[in-house]
């Protein structure tokens, strides 16, 4: 196994965008009418996770299942660009996931969701192929956007402490059992959420935190809080709250991705756990300052380092 082999194994999908000027209302309906001008596309979900890694300069294997269409035509050939090693299992019967945004003026007006339940035999060969390449892999990520890709992610995160790799996840809903052994967890705060029921200060945040994470057998239990920044709590050692970098929230589409994706690039790296989160932290800064999904340089979060270093007394 190579020390910056990086293996992302979940839901991906096509992020399209239809951008356009709206100067009208249809008469038709009391709809505003977009005037169609251009499109373009992105990686979105385990796909999005995949290309970040890749421009944060490591090294990416993409496990995923992608339909027999054109959405995966494109998104196999967006893969391609970014560098990801791509390990698809294409099925006639599935769908490829789309998000297409209608937009006018970096203004999102509609979003239109195009998925399908994965069919069972997709889902038995993208086992199997992730089964085959999780043993070359040290550092395993599960990108679960509960497409159905990850329904029984228990075999993936067995097999991965089997082979001594480390399974990093960025969940989804409120079954937090099927993680169970993962090495670190990454909810959001909304995720927590589900996993605990609410909480009214922050030390009943921290006991319910503390307790989930050991309830779920999890090594780590790594919580992003939007303008709170993010809440670490582990198996051995006082929670630490990280702050949050960014300077200007644009759009938090695909936030997510890039602090999975940051955070391994720097485990992989060989960076200390604390210092892989605020290097990742740094990476979400970057990442909502632009608009739609985006992927993050390697470059612009050691700029955005340089900047913090520099305004530090």
């Amino acid at each position: 196994m190579t020390g910056r082999a990086i293996l992302v194994i979940g839901d991906s999908m096509l992020d399209r965008y239809w951008d356009g000027l709206v100067e009208r209302i249809s008469p038709e309906a009391p709809v505003p009418v977009l005037k169609f001008a251009k499109e373009w596309q992105r990686p979105g979900g385990a796909a999005n996770v995949a290309a970040n890694i890749c421009a944060m300069g490591s090294q990416a294997t993409l496990a995923t299942l992608v339909g027999e269409d054109e959405a995966g035509d494109l998104l196999l050939q967006l893969m391609a660009t970014y560098g990801v090693k791509l390990k698809a299992v294409r099925s006639p019967h599935a769908v490829t996931t789309q998000k297409i945004r209608a937009v006018c003026g970096q203004h999102q007006m509609l979003r239109i969701d195009i998925e399908r339940e994965v069919p069972t035999q997709a889902l038995e060969s993208l086992i199997q192929t992730a089964d085959a390449l999780i043993p070359r892999h040290p550092w395993i990520l599960l990108s679960d956007y509960h497409k159905g890709s990850l329904s029984r992610c228990e075999g993936f995160i067995q097999s991965a402490r089997q082979c001594g790799s480390r399974v990093l996840v960025d969940p989804k809903g409120s079954d937090f059992e099927r993680y169970r052994g993962a090495w670190l967890l990454k909810p959001n705060e909304k995720e927590a959420r589900a996993m605990t029921g609410a909480w009214s200060s922050e030390a009943e945040f921290t006991h319910l935190m503390h307790a989930a994470r050991a309830q779920f057998g999890v090594e780590h239990l790594l919580v992003t809080r939007g303008e709170r920044g993010m809440s670490l709590f582990s198996a051995n050692g006082a929670p630490q709250h990280i702050p949050t970098a960014a300077k200007e929230v644009f759009d938090v589409s695909g936030a997510g991705d890039t602090v999975l994706a940051a955070l391994a690039a720097a485990l992989a790296g060989g960076a200390p756990l604390v210092q892989a989160i605020r290097h990742a932290n740094l990476a979400a800064g970057v990442a909502v300052a632009k608009f739609g999904t985006a992927t993050v340089s390697l470059a612009e979060i050691l700029r955005v380092q340089d900047k913090a270093d520099a305004a530090s007394p």
